[in-house]
């Protein structure tokens, strides 16, 4: 996973109305529930079927801290879909997307290129089309690379060209490097 889909991961979570299960047992059960054997959720976190069946039974309580990580993403990642979808088609639709990012930005424009050497902290809205394609992207397996072009031409439509009222020569936006970027929807 890249930067981005940290970002959409973590806009998401904001959105549970109900806190994943905390406890190995509960987290091994809801796997279960929704992998359906054990097979598949010892395949999922890396580990045997047996150890996952003493998970549920209790017999082994202290996994590993990596195999506790996977445990706890694996259960992250499958939480309240409907709540995720939900928020994510209303911001695809009317609500659109709000990115906070400091990141470097470079620019093509009539008189040349630049990478502007300095960080800029920006918090954009992007209109619901860009979390559209985003989402799209980030759903079809699209790199982080082609996600920060999206945000980019977001950028330079909403940002940099406020809409079609200045910097009309502007013809493209690259995100450089980026120290933090965080989503909400």
């Amino acid at each position: 996973m890249g930067e981005i889909d940290d970002a959409i991961e973590r806009a998401d979570h904001e959105a549970f109305t109900k806190a994943p299960p905390k406890t190995l047992k509960g987290q091994i059960g809801y796997l279960l529930k929704v992998l359906g054997s054990a097979k598949a959720v010892a395949s999922e976190i890396g580990v045997t079927a047996d150890s996952v069946n003493r998970y549920r039974r209790g017999a082994r309580k202290h996994p590993r801290a990596d195999v506790a990580a996977r445990i706890d993403d694996a259960v992250r990642q499958r939480w309240q879909p409907r709540v995720r979808k939900r928020r994510r088609r209303k911001a695809a639709t009317t609500g659109g997307i709000t990115v906070e990012t400091r990141a470097r930005f470079g620019y093509t424009a009539p008189v040349g290129t630049t990478d502007d050497g300095r960080f800029r902290r920006l918090t954009v809205h992007l209109p619901p089309s860009y979390a559209q394609r985003l989402f799209d992207a980030s759903e079809g397996g699209a790199s982080d690379q082609q996600m920060r072009g999206i945000i980019a031409e977001g950028f330079k439509e909403v940002y940099f060209q406020d809409g079609g009222g200045r910097a009309m020569g502007l013809s493209d936006v690259e995100i450089n490097a980026i120290d933090y970027l965080d989503l909400d929807y």
